[in-house]
């Protein structure tokens, strides 16, 4: 389970820092890919969980699946981190999530996100705690 927030610089080369905690749980090689709802951010899969959102999404009927599936297959790489614990993030993939500078890493329980820094900061200031006990209570958590 991913959890936590980290704050670490992208560097020229477009690598970024991957946090031990998260490293151990995600092996060896993972899969990057653009986030599927609609942030500018992206996704870090390991390679079991991407195993069962490829399982989900092949069960779907193509008429409804097809694209959601170019989306997120035609931009998603198979990385993994060097020595220092680094991952390469391919150009089109900072491109599409404005990565530069410093990113924000985030764990979100099955997956990671990494924003933009600024992105996340303006994201976390547009939300509001009165919204978040809504929709906790509406998901009766």
């Amino acid at each position: 389970m991913f959890y936590g927030r980290h704050n670490h610089n992208i560097d020229k080369k477009g690598r970024v820092f991957v946090p031990a905690k998260f490293r151990e749980e995600l092996g060896e090689e993972f899969m990057l890919c653009c986030s599927s709802d609609g942030q500018r951010c992206l996704c870090v899969y390991s390679m079991e969980e991407w195993e069962k959102i490829d399982q989900r999404l092949k069960a779907l009927p193509s008429s409804q699946a097809g694209l959601l599936i170019r989306f997120m297959y035609s931009g998603a790489e198979k990385v993994s981190c060097d020595a220092q614990g680094r991952v390469l993030i391919p150009q089109n993939l900072r491109d599409h999530a404005r990565l530069e500078g410093e990113a924000t890493i985030i764990g979100m329980s099955s997956k990671i996100e990494i924003w933009n820094a600024a992105s996340y900061k303006s994201f976390e200031e547009e939300i509001s705690l009165e919204q978040i006990a809504a929709l906790a209570q509406q998901l009766n958590f």
